[in-house]
């Protein structure tokens, strides 16, 4: 019986407090915030933050500037023809000369010189030489060396309108075209420049004429 009435005692005191409770709403619920323990927060500053590695961009490649090359300077033609053509005195310019690739004006100049002048000085076997080539630039003469050498009545020595035959072999003939080579490259002053015209000294061309050297067994004229 006891046992009874406590568990009838219960169930009133139950049904007392359902009638006596309200619904609670959401905003009725405190909403303050709880604060977390100083550990917590210190533990959460404790953290480092985490690096995150940016990608470095690869160098590029140094730029290898070319050296600047030197400037090669070349001799001209001309400058190099003019140390070539350097000589201390005719006897220089002369034995410096080569005896090979002989060209017909070469040939036709050397046998004037050598008839009409060999055994003279070089001086004046060149004065000869240039008798002939100023004659061939005149205008009053043929124009050409050769023709010049050949031409009718001008020079003793020629027959039938060509040179007599020479032995190559002579040291006068390889003078004369050794000074040959040298008048026609110019390649050392006329010892009587403008000259047309040579003689003894015995004989005197016809006409007006001015005597400009005289060299040797020659009077050079013009």
């Amino acid at each position: 019986m006891q046992r009874a009435a406590a568990i009838a005692a219960m169930t009133f005191s139950l049904a007392g407090l359902i009638s006596h409770s309200s619904p609670v709403k959401a905003s009725d619920i405190d909403r303050t915030a709880i604060p977390a323990p100083a550990s917590t927060i210190r533990i959460i500053n404790a953290v480092s933050p985490v690096s995150v590695p940016v990608p470095v961009a690869a160098d590029p490649a140094p730029t290898v500037s070319a050296a600047p090359q030197a400037a090669m300077v070349q001799p001209s033609p001309t400058e190099e023809q003019d140390e070539d053509d350097h000589y201390n005195s005719l006897a220089e310019a002369v034995a410096a000369q080569d005896a090979d690739d002989i060209d017909s004006s070469q040939r036709c100049l050397a046998g004037a010189i050598y008839f009409e002048s060999k055994g003279e000085p070089l001086a004046g076997q060149l004065a000869v030489a240039n008798v002939i080539i100023n004659r061939s630039k005149s205008g009053r003469f043929p124009t050409d060396i050769c023709s010049v050498v050949k031409q009718r009545g001008q020079f003793s020595f020629v027959r039938g309108g060509e040179i007599p035959s020479i032995d190559q072999g002579r040291a006068s003939y390889r003078t004369a075209l050794a000074v040959a080579k040298i008048a026609l490259a110019a390649a050392w002053e006329s010892p009587a420049p403008k000259a047309l015209f040579f003689n003894t000294p015995n004989r005197r061309p016809a006409g007006n004429v001015i005597k400009i050297a005289s060299i040797g067994n020659h009077v050079f004229y013009r």
